[in-house]
């Protein structure tokens, strides 16, 4: 079967969550002896070297002047081009006039529930409309859609009124390159933060990822700490930083601060090695692959108790309350205070990890591909 998968994103040079699900999902489908010929449809980018063709796995790049006439028009144009069979989009959007059977990874229907918080990006605003545009009407088109967690597809279900056997959930896996490592490399964590065992946090201008609460949750742990480990912050620009001390009255804590904006991701895994802790107190995750990479890397993870975390973090002693920086606070402060605690939190994480590979995703979608053939052969 002829397959096109959309990677729109994947060549962009700073990828999030949603490019390094399609880029690995892709990586392991192309080492799948499945019988399957596979297209890879993307937009040009700096980062063009990330994947390679082979036998089974073709790249087509795709020009368009921006991302919704690229999905809309320029999409299903090459997938009539290349004689395609089957349609796999990959970030939660696809065309709304698809000339073939259509396979959705809806990752999250965070757009369409009550917005938490004022987002500070034009971006990200005009991604949501979108996206609040787009997907209730694909959905109807879709042979399956698919999601990331158990929690994530009941509630699409329910919101979106699916038929049970047309959604369905597969988890993410994370990069085997996040894992313990014996010796710091200074020289690479230096470029970031002054010293190690510093508190690793990932904020960006998105209100779910709750980056004002866990200011003030770090606000506490400064104040109750003798040690006072200073804070990395990965991905967040320095003048929304400023805001937030200014506007919950914090400005004190700045000088723990680093901030160096997107962190190179061959670098993440020597910053969760070197990190004492990773936080990730997210108001709604579907998912949440950093838990996984963290754990991976023998970190020990303050997460939240909300939406599909707790699932993807197991029964972890370090699941939080998002919306109260005491418990945040008190969290780090444990660990920090309790050496056996911490060791154990190391331990489940190593051990929680060995249920998550993408080479189970991409097994899994290669047999939902199986599936619709045998339904367009014998319908």
């Amino acid at each position: 079967m002829r397959i096109a998968i959309e990677a729109q994103r994947i060549f962009r040079p700073n990828k999030h969550g949603m490019d390094f699900f399609a880029l690995e999902m892709i990586r392991h489908l192309e080492k799948l002896d499945d019988g399957n010929e596979y297209f890879v449809i993307t937009a040009p980018g700096q980062d063009c070297h990330c994947l390679e063709e082979s036998p089974n796995l073709s790249i087509v790049e795709v020009k368009c002047p921006s991302y919704p006439l690229w999905e809309q028009i320029a999409l299903p144009l090459a997938v009539k081009r290349l004689g395609i069979d089957l349609l796999h989009c990959t970030s939660n959007t696809a065309p709304l006039n698809c000339p073939v059977p259509l396979v959705l990874t809806l990752h999250d229907i965070i757009y369409m529930e009550p917005k938490v918080g004022r987002s500070m990006s034009l971006y990200q605003e005009m991604g949501r409309y979108y996206r609040k545009l787009v997907v209730p009407r694909i959905l109807k088109n879709c042979k399956k859609v698919v999601t990331v967690s158990q929690f994530e597809c009941n509630r699409i279900r329910g919101v979106m009124k699916l038929p049970e056997q047309q959604i369905t959930s597969i988890y993410n896996g994370y990069n085997p390159r996040f894992r313990e490592i014996q010796e710091i490399d200074m020289n690479v964590v230096g470029e970031y933060t002054p010293r190690p065992d510093f508190l690793f946090f990932l904020g960006n201008t998105d209100p779910k990822k709750n980056t004002a609460c866990t200011l003030k949750a770090y606000s506490i742990y400064l104040q109750k700490s003798r040690i006072k480990r200073p804070m990395l912050i990965a991905d967040l620009k320095e003048e929304y930083l400023y805001e937030i001390l200014k506007k919950e009255n914090i400005y004190h804590i700045k000088p723990y601060l680093s901030y160096p904006g997107y962190i190179d991701t061959n670098d993440m895994p020597m910053l969760y090695n070197a990190a004492f802790a990773f936080l990730y107190p997210s108001l709604r995750e579907s998912f949440g692959i950093p838990i996984l990479e963290a754990m991976a890397c023998g970190t020990p993870v303050v997460t939240s108790n909300t939406s599909a975390i707790p699932e993807i973090a197991g029964d972890s002693d370090l699941l939080v309350d998002p919306t109260n920086p005491e418990a945040i606070a008190d969290a780090i402060l444990r660990l920090e205070e309790d050496d056996a605690f911490r060791d154990r939190q190391v331990a489940h994480g190593l051990n929680r990890v060995r249920s998550f590979s993408w080479a189970k995703t991409a097994e899994a979608y290669s047999r939902i591909y199986a599936e619709i053939q045998k339904e367009m052969q014998y319908p």
